[in-house]
């Protein structure tokens, strides 16, 4: 069943046009307007709207600004120890197990402290042909706790007392205090493991250029179901079957994964049946029904996601009133999230009223301490008079000195929905009485890590649900050469503790609860002024077997795309 939406036969012309100007092209062995019949190898092409700089999510995430489709192209060439499945319990991968309390591989300990340990399953190896050890995981501990290499940090590895390996296929970890997080180590949520044979030494001898080797884009090894053979800038990569793979070899023979940053092109390919998925975010949700009306060979699939929110700058804003609640309180007053939603998103966004992830089991046990905040210009009007701004026959707020209340509020060129978001809360804010400067950050600035910490106003992000960016140990400085994920830089010992007292209850309802302190003081404190929980469509080509969407369901419903790759087939 298509879904309804009205078209002109213009964008049919334009994307047949933009179809034949697409770029550098990967061989398919044929194209036009119905879906080609294959012989030979079962081969796939997918797309992503960016081009990566490394094809390490915890590097991709690490800076100051993400490259899309890193994470769900990793688990395809790279494996942990355990996997996260499509309904988000942790799985086996190269592990014979999940440590859990039943199995006594996760051991509280009577003074507090925890233990786990997790066994390699046989003769799992690295793709060059190297086995994996235990002195891998060792030296990925090593590496992802060392404060001088710039790699995204779970909370696992800051909980961690020792690392054991108790022999080759066999290591323990000791733990300083309950984490719940604890059998997350040696993974994707936590970070996967490195290479020791390969990286070791740059590590030891050359630490300044560790993250530039060509280990991490041309020459990268993994433990996954693929293996990449062709990585060609600016245009593609190729990845082959991993015949050796841990949990077999899978159905496909070769994944090409084309870098195309024109929604539009990626489009104008899927319907000449050049690519058969997109892969990671960046089509809209709009352009996806609109795709999903023309291309026959193909469904859409997408749910709510991560929250897009304007985090705002809490150390050293300009102007200081950013540090009065009640003026961040009057910012979401003046957001009319419900029209972003049917403007940008068709209706279908949930307001983003807190951090956590709105499909998220626990969301409905803690909404009811979320404090939440109408679209009211009124109650905006009111705090602004409070905090001592006067309005002028010119429609702006002014202070007692007669200084126009102005905000600077920007975000990363490269997402169009958040340039969009951005645009529409900066609208509203004008029409209420406050002048907003609005940037667009280029890629290249972005990556300029003191830039974006001591940004004066506020900075809209896409994050998931991960409470320590709120930590103070989080806050990037000039001591930690910038770098942190606390993009805010909101201290609060109070919230330090509940956030540490999250991550450390592993009693289920004692979390819970925790959680909903959490999610009331986010929200009562508002270091970040959420907007929306956007839906990430993907758009798959009816060819594909075990891959997201259900030929003739609508556009709803979990996209989570790589985590089975290995089972992923082609008709």
């Amino acid at each position: 069943m298509k879904l309804p939406t009205p078209l002109g036969i213009a964008w049919v012309v334009l994307a047949i046009f933009l179809a034949a100007c697409s770029g550098p092209q990967v061989p398919r062995e044929t194209a036009g307007g119905a879906a080609p019949t294959r012989t030979g190898p079962k081969q796939i092409t997918l797309a992503i709207l960016d081009e990566p700089s490394t094809l390490s999510q915890a590097i991709n995430t690490a800076g100051t600004g993400s490259r899309r489709g890193v994470g769900e192209a990793e688990k395809m060439f790279h494996a942990g120890l355990t996997a996260m499945n499509g309904e988000g319990v942790l799985t086996p991968q190269l592990a014979e197990a999940v440590p859990s309390l039943e199995n006594g591989k996760w051991k509280v300990l009577a003074d507090g402290r925890m233990e786990t340990s997790w066994r390699i399953r046989d003769r799992v190896a690295w793709h060059d042909g190297a086995p994996l050890t235990t002195a891998d995981l060792v030296f990925t501990t090593d590496v992802v706790r060392d404060r001088d290499i710039a790699i995204s940090s779970h909370p696992a590895y800051t909980a961690i007392d020792t690392v054991t390996a108790v022999d080759d296929r066999t290591i323990t970890a000791t733990w300083k205090q309950p984490l719940i997080s604890a059998d997350q180590l040696f993974s994707y949520e936590a970070a996967l493991p490195l290479p020791n044979h390969l990286l070791q030494q740059t590590y030891r001898e050359e630490k300044a250029t560790f993250l530039e080797l060509p280990y991490w884009t041309t020459e990268f090894v993994g433990t996954g179901p693929f293996k990449l053979s062709e990585f060609v800038r600016g245009s593609h990569m190729i990845l082959r079957a991993n015949e050796a793979y841990a949990l077999g070899r899978p159905k496909l023979d070769e994944i090409a994964i084309r870098f195309i940053p024109d929604p539009n092109t990626v489009i104008a390919n899927l319907l000449a049946n050049e690519v058969d998925m997109t892969l990671g975010r960046g089509i809209s949700l709009t352009q996806a029904l609109d795709t999903d009306v023309l291309w026959d060979n193909g469904i859409g699939d997408a749910s709510p996601s991560n929250w897009v929110a304007h985090y705002v700058q809490q150390l050293s804003p300009n102007p200081p009133v950013l540090k009065d609640v009640r003026f961040r309180q009057a910012l979401v007053h003046g957001m009319n999230r419900e029209q972003i939603s049917n403007e940008l998103e068709e209706g279908i966004a949930p307001i983003a009223h807190t951090l956590l992830y709105v499909n998220a089991p626990e969301y409905r046990q803690v909404e009811s301490q979320i404090v939440k905040y109408d679209y009211d210009p009124r109650k905006a009007a009111q705090l602004l008079e409070q905090l001592g701004y006067m309005k002028r026959p010119d429609g702006f707020y002014y202070d007692t000195a007669g200084q126009q209340l102005v905000i600077e509020s920007r975000t990363n060129a490269g997402d169009d929905l958040k340039e969009k978001i951005l645009l529409a809360s900066n609208d509203g804010w004008r029409q209420i009485g406050i002048g907003v400067n609005t940037v667009i950050v280029p890629r290249q600035q972005a990556s300029d890590r003191e830039y974006r910490a001591t940004n004066p106003g506020m900075d809209l992000v896409r994050q998931p649900f991960d409470p320590l960016r709120f930590h103070s140990r989080e806050i990037p400085n000039p001591e930690v050469q910038w770098r942190g994920d606390n993009r805010t830089r909101y201290g609060s010992p109070e919230f330090d503790s509940l956030i540490d007292r999250y991550f450390t209850t592993i009693q289920g309802s004692g979390r819970t609860q925790v959680l909903g302190q959490l999610v009331r003081h986010l929200s009562e404190a508002l270091p970040a002024l959420g907007t929306i929980y956007p839906a990430e469509p993907i758009l798959i080509s009816e060819r594909l077997v075990n891959v997201g969407a259900v030929r003739g369901q609508p556009l709803v419903g979990a996209a989570d795309e790589t985590w089975n790759v290995h089972l992923w087939d082609a008709k």
